[in-house]
């Protein structure tokens, strides 16, 4: 039996080493794996190479890592909701690779696939294959680094850029429930990048709001295998989640006189 839980998230993120590249789980705030990243911002771990959708907000999800001056590099395709996000690029502080959505995600699974890179129509004729999107401004907002120019080539009469795979050093996740071996559920809206981000990390490390016993689960209902995960923290069902914004409708008028 391959026991895969830790007795804590700080245990769990105790070998994240500064300089460290990590892939990120989470679309917006919604599955952000919020007390492994709190663990990390408490350690003081530094310089980091971080690919998430995106990071979060001031004060919540990646931003908080933001905030503390943890973030060398940000591999992203939104960058909004985060002024100090906007800060920190304009001045010079972090590097943004600004990367489509759906290249990402894609990035993402052909690196835990074992697939080197892979050819896609999206961003043919842009800067995205062309070159010279701003990666990192000098202090006079002249631009320091440039994205590179990609190989392009055309199958079948349509042309395609060459896009790499993306592997990083660890990878954080947030599940609603995982077992012992490392399978993992998650729920609704939080399955967004976090399965993706799991295949893509050398060492995944999960945190699950419920733990159960291995055979617990359906196996027609686990959305990631355990072979992607190397640790697992129980955080429980009760940790606070956020959401960006929140839209309600007015109450549709009753009938006359109810």
């Amino acid at each position: 039996m391959i026991d895969k839980q830790v007795a804590s998230a700080a245990e769990a993120v105790a070998d994240i080493a500064d300089g460290a590249s990590l892939a990120v789980g989470g679309f917006g705030l919604s599955g952000n794996p919020m007390i492994l990243i709190e663990a990390l911002l408490a350690q003081g771990t530094t310089d980091l190479g971080i690919v998430s959708n995106n990071c979060g907000v001031d004060d919540w999800g990646l931003g908080v890592l933001l905030n503390a001056g943890r973030i060398r590099k940000m591999t992203s395709s939104y960058v909004g909701e985060n002024k100090e996000f906007e800060r920190q690029f304009l001045e010079g502080d972090l590097e943004l690779e600004l990367t489509p959505q759906g290249t990402l995600a894609e990035k993402l699974r052909a690196g835990g696939s074992g697939i080197a890179a892979f050819y896609t129509q999206t961003g043919v004729g842009t800067q995205v294959a062309e070159g010279g999107l701003p990666r990192r401004y000098a202090p006079d907002g002249t631009i320091a680094v440039a994205s590179p120019a990609k190989d392009v080539r055309s199958f079948g009469g349509r042309d395609y850029v060459l896009e790499e795979a993306i592997t990083t050093d660890f990878a954080l996740v947030h599940a609603a429930v995982g077992d012992r071996h490392g399978n993992l559920i998650f729920n609704k809206a939080a399955r967004n990048f976090n399965p993706l981000a799991a295949m893509a990390g050398r060492v995944c490390i999960a945190q699950v709001e419920r733990l159960v016993e291995p055979g617990e689960l359906d196996p027609d209902r686990i959305h990631l295998p355990g072979v992607y995960v190397h640790r697992i923290v129980e955080v429980g069902p009760d940790i606070e989640k956020r959401i960006e914004r929140r839209t309600v409708a007015a109450p549709a008028a009753g009938p006359e006189g109810a």
